[in-house]
């Protein structure tokens, strides 16, 4: 089984790349389109879905409300959910960071200059050199301030990838070629059935936080475990018994969630 991440900025042929890896695998490849419909199977309401993108907040479209807490909390869960199949190719999202953690993911960064973003936009979409670049700007802008808010990395840091490719100098046919022979490798391929589990868990974890959140019900309140068969535990406090029963049926109605097994204590003081 393969499963891939692939960041990229406007004008490196990353759909491209990315659609050709995920043919050759025979996986299935999530980007933003695919990425919602898998939201919308795991339970999250399509109405909540729009302006699922990879935008940072003074962009974000209004989701749930103007709260990009929540916005952040669907991405991870939908992320996790789909890491927890084992294969599949990823477009952006932040997925790299999130499965940094995850062995048995490759992670690949798509660069190339501007000159090249910029001709590869203009053929693209029909634009003037002065437009494409523009765009580009405009898209970098984003996708850098989008990693920086939700997880707190530099999108530039080559640290957190696997393999960095330039299309430019190998072109495209070459970056996926690469990007086969090191999926194809051992160590890669290898998905232990644990790095599994933690992934399904994770997933219902940030659901269960993302229901938590549209109630109004702080995240700095409580922690949340999931145990085997979908039992979550609940630990923390709230400031009244409405608020307890609110938190208790909300997590009850998260998809997935088979039990709830609840340590909440009612405190009749707010703190600080």
């Amino acid at each position: 089984m393969s499963l891939i991440t692939i960041t990229r900025g406007m004008g490196c042929g990353g759909e491209k790349i990315a659609a050709m890896v995920a043919e050759k695998l025979k996986v299935d490849l999530f980007d933003d389109k695919r990425l919602q419909e898998e939201a919308i199977k795991m339970g999250v309401p399509s109405d909540d879905l729009k302006g699922l993108d990879e935008k940072a907040p003074g962009y974000f479209d209004l989701l749930f409300g103007q709260n990009p807490e929540i916005y952040k909390d669907i991405l991870e869960s939908v992320i996790f959910g789909v890491a927890k199949k084992g294969e599949g190719v990823i477009i952006g999202h932040g997925s790299h960071f999130l499965l940094r953690d995850f062995n048995c993911a490759l992670h690949v960064h798509l660069a190339a200059s501007e000159s090249f973003r910029v001709r590869q936009v203009m053929m693209d979409r029909g634009l003037e050199e002065d437009s494409a670049k523009k765009l580009i700007h405009k898209s970098d802008h984003e996708r850098r301030g989008f990693l920086r808010y939700a997880f707190h990395i530099d999108w530039n840091d080559i640290s957190i990838y696997d393999l960095v490719i330039n299309p430019e100098k190998i072109g495209i046919e070459g970056a996926v070629k690469l990007i086969l022979e090191a999926a194809g490798s051992q160590t890669v391929k290898e998905c232990s059935l644990t790095a599994m589990d933690s992934m399904n868990r994770l997933s219902l974890a940030k659901k269960i936080e993302a229901a938590l959140a549209k109630k109004s019900i702080s995240p700095q309140n409580y922690h949340v475990e999931i145990s085997e068969n979908g039992v979550a535990m609940v630990i923390g406090f709230t400031y009244s018994k409405e608020e307890k029963e609110l938190l208790i049926n909300s997590v009850k109605n998260v998809p997935g969630v088979t039990e709830v097994d609840t340590r909440i204590a009612v405190i009749s003081h707010r703190i600080g």
